[in-house]
């Protein structure tokens, strides 16, 4: 993906609300399905990650691989992924 392209999706996550919120059960299936399907809807989503920053960053990375989104922005907690959707605008 292309700085532009990331700089516009930064962006338009602004101004989103976390959808997924990971604690202390961490990522389960469970968790990763809900990804998935806000990932279908939304293409660009927040995640807040409740750990400590080496778990974080192995959650995050492990969210990025199970549902093939890229990593748009890791800020603290919270994490923006986008995965495109060709079927969205059919």
């Amino acid at each position: 993906m292309k700085p532009t392209d990331k700089k516009q999706l930064r962006t338009a996550a602004h101004e989103l609300k976390p959808v997924v919120m990971i604690g202390q059960a961490g990522l389960t299936p469970a968790v990763l399905a809900e990804i998935d399907i806000a990932l279908s809807v939304h293409e660009l989503i927040k995640i807040k990650v409740r750990a400590e920053r080496d778990e974080r960053k192995e959650i995050i990375e492990g969210i990025c691989q199970a549902s093939k989104a890229e990593l748009i922005q890791g800020i603290g907690q919270v994490a923006v992924i986008y995965r495109l959707n060709p079927n969205k605008g059919k």
